[in-house]
């Protein structure tokens, strides 16, 4: 199994979806698949850390919280992110991302990500073991 992001279509907005070995590597694809909404991730360099915290007994709550944290770190150090760590630790998540300062000459963003929603909400465990974290985010 190998961690990898994707999108999927609703309605006006956007789907991200992130699959990993553990629930800590779902939820780290699904944050790429959030930027990857706003820009190709390989061009931004992740340059500069923004430790990132969040707490829920829910883990589908956890997931729009980390994605709103995000878009929240985005919006106000007017930055985009392209690589993360994540550590789960019952319902605390430990995360950091990297990234750098908007250009937009050289990023280009296409959208902005107003904040993830709960629908299309799901971290779900499958049967190979791998985990899988989805909601859609406006944008």
């Amino acid at each position: 199994m190998v961690a990898h992001w994707e999108h999927f279509s609703h309605a006006a907005d956007m789907g991200v979806r992130g699959t990993g070995e553990t629930l800590a590597a779902a939820f780290e694809q699904a944050a790429l698949a959030l930027t990857a909404i706003i820009v190709d991730p390989a061009k931004v360099a992740p340059s500069e850390r923004v430790d990132i915290a969040c707490d829920s007994v829910d883990p589908e709550l956890l997931l729009v919280d980390w994605l709103n944290a995000l878009v929240f770190e985005m919006a106000t150090r007017k930055m985009l992110f392209s690589r993360f760590q994540v550590v789960i630790d019952g319902g605390q998540l430990h995360g950091v991302a990297w990234g750098e300062a908007v250009d937009r000459c050289r990023h280009r963003p296409v959208v902005e990500v107003k904040g993830a929603t709960y629908t299309a909400l799901q971290v779900v465990q499958q049967r190979d073991g791998s985990w899988v974290a989805q909601c859609v985010v406006d944008v």
